[in-house]
């Protein structure tokens, strides 16, 4: 199956890998058959690599719906984006859709993939982030001509996720780790141990993500490299994680760090790649 170029991600998602491929692709395996991603995101590694079979997963259940849609109905979702308005007030109410649940409820698997697509495009900064409702709660980011609409990528996505055999769920990750076939290789982009009290960035699913949380992670990739399965993990090169996996090869990047209110502190910081395989 070739490679289609145009397929890359759709959605901006914090801590995107786009920008680290150059030096992350060094570190992959040399052959990969079946691939897994159980905290896809905006899909960066996924759509570089196009494996021809993929299990991807995300807890963001808006996330994954809009896979499902691209894949399923891909022209009724460009055909909706197009209703779409680049206005603050028409923002603030599609924003507010979910405020409203059993109307919220009503709306299409298509409509609802088209707002989070909408929003994405539109929104500050192009954060995806929702608060402890799960509502999301970014503002408008008054841009002046947002491709809210890119037909080409959408298609061409579409076309890479039918090719392809591809496993979408949304589940807590561990439960796709345990049922992962051998030979599967697994790529993990959890989001971050944060690097100080204000830099934790866990708004883009309910519940965020603490230091419990990347104890029972290291614990399944443990068990990952028991059963045979190969595993590389991106993460912040914080003492906290690079204790938590001292006995595997690790290796430091530099990230452009976007994600910050202060333009001046969007530098670059150092990541961790861990890695059980040479």
């Amino acid at each position: 199956m070739g490679k289609n170029k145009l397929a890359t991600p759709v959605l901006k998602w914090v801590g995107g890998k786009r920008q680290l491929l150059d030096v992350l692709t060094p570190l992959l395996p040399k052959r990969i058959t079946a691939y897994s991603e159980p905290f896809i995101g905006g899909g960066a590694m996924l759509f570089y690599l196009q494996p021809a079979t993929a299990y991807i997963n995300d807890i963001n259940d808006e996330l994954i719906n809009v896979y499902n849609v691209i894949k399923s109905d891909v022209e009724a979702l460009i055909t909706e984006l197009q209703t779409f308005r680049n206005e603050a007030e028409y923002f603030y109410a599609v924003r507010d859709w979910d405020r409203n649940r059993p109307e919220y409820d009503t709306r299409s698997d298509v409509q609802k993939a088209a707002r989070i697509l909408y929003l994405n495009k539109t929104c500050y900064n192009g954060l995806f982030r929702v608060n402890n409702a799960g509502e999301f709660n970014t503002p408008f980011g008054s841009y002046r001509n947002p491709n809210i609409v890119n037909a080409p990528t959408l298609r061409a996505v579409s076309a890479y996720l039918n090719a392809a055999t591809i496993h979408l769920t949304s589940y807590d990750y561990a439960e796709v780790l345990k049922t992962l076939p051998k030979g599967t290789f697994v790529y993990l982009d959890p989001p971050y141990d944060p690097i100080s009290d204000t830099s934790s960035f866990t708004g883009y699913s309910r519940g965020g993500f603490a230091r419990d949380d990347q104890i029972r992670l290291r614990e399944c990739c443990d068990d990952l490299a028991a059963r045979g399965l190969k595993f590389m993990l991106s993460n912040s090169a914080t003492d906290f994680i690079k204790k938590q996996y001292a006995s595997y090869h690790i290796t430091v990047v530099q990230a452009k760090r976007a994600v910050n209110s202060d333009s001046a502190k969007r530098g670059e910081v150092d990541e961790l790649v861990v890695r059980n395989y040479e």
